[in-house]
């Protein structure tokens, strides 16, 4: 199985990056895993609701861009979204394995930038999935996402994981 990750922004915090590294070489296992960064634009104060609208189109853009193969292909896109469906670890574990076994052998995540989702990303999400009712900054969720899917990868394998 192929897992893309394909979010707004770089990670600069250090303790992030080390955090995404270590899952990165805990994922190598059990999938290929395939980080795509697109740069983020730049958010004026006082933004008004048409310039943030703007800004969520010019990122969403850019994804599509770089996944436009991966699309064609058929890939299954699960936008990270707060009103998505909200699943348990055991429950993303079984969604994942029965993409796997139905055929699917690539699934993208999308995440979002600071002001969140275009609409033109979510429309192409096969799947919306919420993690809480919070927010998160984006650079966080991409560890707990990678976590998860690793603790995925765990439960799908019978391993041990802490509860």
């Amino acid at each position: 199985m192929k897992i893309t990750i394909a979010c707004v922004g770089k990670i600069k915090e250090k303790f992030y990056r080390d955090a995404i590294a270590e899952y990165e070489k805990r994922l190598s296992r059990y999938c290929k895993l395939e980080i795509v960064e697109v740069a983020d634009e730049k958010t004026p104060d006082n933004a008004s609701v048409l310039v943030e609208s703007q800004i969520k189109e010019k990122e969403a853009e850019r994804i599509l861009s770089r996944l436009d193969k991966s699309l064609k292909e058929g890939a299954f896109v699960c936008a990270l979204a707060i009103d998505g469906k909200q699943l348990d670890s055991v429950e993303l574990s079984e969604k994942i394995e029965r993409l796997g076994t139905s055929g699917t052998s690539h699934i993208i995540f999308l995440i979002g930038g600071s002001l969140g989702m275009a609409d033109l990303l979510l429309q192409k999400a096969d799947m919306k999935l919420s993690f809480s009712k919070m927010t998160f900054p984006h650079q966080l969720m991409r560890v707990i996402l990678l976590e998860q899917i690793y603790r995925s990868y765990r439960i799908m394998n019978g391993e041990p994981y802490h509860k």
